[in-house]
């Protein structure tokens, strides 16, 4: 009886992790952030905005502004990547709006501005446990941009 075959799988240049998107993959995705960005910014501001979600208390008045600014920074970084995006260019614009991201992720912490009530008052924990994963990877995301940037691997 003969052994079934076993093949070995390898990963090369073309593997996934290794593979470049295409540009019209890359802007198809610049399009897509925009319009996410943009809808998230009229759900916020427009009438009657954020003030009308029940899980947020009036101490969102302390943060709306950072994250518009956040969002608002999403949109013209992935205008600029539609236009022309060089991985040197990519890395400062992803080192701005993280860097914005991780400003507006404290100031949530901080001023928390969520009410839970009921059988929703555990989603309190898990919002805290949220907001300190999103500053953890903030902090790391901006690290490893800043390397790259500094080794020229960014250059790329």
């Amino acid at each position: 009886m003969a052994e079934p075959a076993i093949q070995k799988v390898t990963m090369t240049s073309n593997s996934v992790q290794g593979r470049q998107r295409s540009p019209a993959s890359r802007r198809g995705g610049y399009l897509v952030s925009i319009a996410i960005n943009g809808v998230l910014l009229y759900l916020l501001n427009a009438h009657p905005g954020w003030q009308s979600m029940s899980f947020l208390t009036p101490a969102a008045a302390q943060v709306i502004g950072l994250v518009n600014l956040m969002l608002w920074a999403g949109i013209v970084a992935n205008g600029v990547y539609f236009i022309a995006d060089p991985p040197p260019l990519r890395a400062v614009g992803d080192l701005v709006t993280l860097t914005i991201a991780l400003v507006a992720t404290v100031r949530v912490w901080e001023v928390f501005p969520f009410a839970f009530h009921g059988s929703a008052s555990g989603w309190a924990v898990v919002v805290r446990v949220l907001l300190v994963l999103g500053i953890v990877g903030g902090c790391i995301g901006i690290l490893v941009l800043v390397v790259r940037l500094l080794t020229g691997k960014a250059l790329r």
